[in-house]
């Protein structure tokens, strides 16, 4: 027998750390290699920790709740035959290697670690210590390399005793060698804004309901969003008449066929997808000190559980039929409704399509996907009354495209311009010049 560590993976383009929210193994339960052994969250993405071997659980080194750096150790598996590449020569077993392991060592071994990762800073420790006014340069980190962590901060906010900032620290110790002019009474300073109350009364008969990972991640990146992109937002309204007569009209022979539903959502999805192509300036992301356009066209869609959002991600989507759309959006949904969505199959988004029209909303205010530029909210398809060309009225089924962006990356006339593009697009859709494959 021989003993392996399972450390946290990389679970996402930056991701620096991940909570476990759910263990799903217990100590002595047997596993398969890449079989889930917990549920993860992180700000980019909620996923499943895979095994990286087969074998036995015989520690769970972190608890439900802790926050970990990506290549921290997650849990001891023991699997069978070879010798393990963490057990010592002097242990004959990598059980004893484990209770032997003290916790004193543990701490020298952090202390005497070279700190190169000190100033790195991950997003939620930036946010984390903005909101409570800590100045990360007094911190001492416990992550590798000194990286300072979640925990960390926490800690620092459970004691009450936030470090004063540098600044003032200097300023209490300068000799006054000050003109006579420093020495002039000083204008009173503004107090600083208390933080927003966490405290809500709780009546006899409410309900409070914690706050899951899943949540609390969705929470985090929407806020993040709002706080650094400049949202701005616009619309347009589009007549999709000949669209649902094309799809009702061989959505049956489709089902029978392929054994899956051809859905509105997949024609809109292609629509975009070519005006993307067209207006490529839409497919960007903000990088501080400079604007990344991307190559790929991911299209992140939302899918919706009864406890969770998940964002998974269709690939390429520009080199697929609307059929091989229809056939992505299907096999995503339900993966992420039986839990079985992988991590990478949520990463690497480039631009949000958003079906709120599934919830019968008319108009909706997306919030952007960060780091992404733009969200685009495609609303209900309504039969209503509208003024032909020839100046009669006839019923129409009309559909509003909401598109949220990025005001530091898009400005109004590329998104007005890639919307209407958008607009022909769909309204050109029709039996006689558009196929599903």
């Amino acid at each position: 027998m021989a003993v392996e560590k399972i450390l946290m993976p990389q679970l996402g383009e930056s991701v620096t750390e991940g909570t476990i929210e759910k263990w799903l193994v217990e100590v002595g339960d047997t596993v398969n290699k890449y079989d889930p052994i917990a549920e993860v969250n992180t700000d980019k993405v909620n996923a499943e920790v895979p095994s990286s071997y087969t074998g036995k659980i015989i520690e769970l080194v972190a608890s439900e709740g802790d926050t970990l750096e990506v290549g921290e150790l997650v849990c001891y598996i023991e699997i069978e035959g070879g010798a393990s590449t963490e057990e010592t020569q002097e242990e004959s077993t990598g059980q004893k290697a484990i209770e032997n392991i003290s916790e004193d060592k543990k701490e020298q071994e952090k202390q005497q670690e070279d700190q190169p990762m000190k100033k790195r800073y991950s997003p939620a420790v930036l946010r984390m210590s903005q909101e409570h006014d800590i100045d990360l340069e007094q911190v001492n980190g416990s992550g590798k390399g000194g990286r300072i962590t979640r925990k960390d901060l926490q800690k620092i906010i459970d004691s009450g005793e936030i470090p004063a900032p540098k600044t003032e620290q200097k300023q209490e110790s300068q000799p006054k060698q000050e003109s006579a002019a420093a020495e002039a009474p000083k204008a009173p300073q503004a107090p600083k804004a208390a933080p927003e109350s966490s405290e809500v009364p709780v009546g006899e008969g409410d309900i409070e309901i914690p706050v899951t990972g899943v949540r609390r991640a969705i929470a985090n990146n929407m806020l993040k969003s709002k706080h650094e992109a400049p949202h701005a937002w616009t619309m347009v309204e589009v007549d999709v008449t000949n669209l649902v007569e094309y799809r009702n009209s061989v959505k049956d022979d489709f089902k029978k066929k392929e054994g899956y539903s051809l859905t509105f959502f997949a024609f809109f999805v292609k629509a975009v997808v070519e005006a993307l192509k067209e207006f490529p300036q839409m497919n960007s992301m903000w990088a501080g000190d400079k604007i990344i356009q991307k190559k790929d066209i991911n299209i992140s869609i939302a899918v919706g559980t009864d406890e969770s959002l998940f964002v998974p991600v269709i690939k390429n989507a520009d080199e697929k039929s609307i059929k091989g759309i229809a056939r992505e959006v299907t096999e995503l949904a339900k993966k992420a409704k039986s839990g079985k969505l992988k991590g990478e199959e949520m990463q690497g988004g480039t631009f949000t399509v958003n079906n709120t029209g599934s919830f019968g909303s008319v108009q909706s205010m997306g919030i952007i996907n960060y780091p992404q530029a733009a969200i685009l909210q495609v609303e209900s398809i309504v039969q209503r009354p509208v003024i032909m060309d020839n100046g009669m009225f006839g019923a129409r089924h009309m559909v509003n495209l909401c598109l949220s962006l990025d005001h530091r990356v898009l400005d109004g006339m590329i998104c007005g311009k890639f919307l209407a593009r958008v607009k022909q697009n769909l309204e050109n859709i029709s039996k006689e010049n558009t196929s599903v494959y």
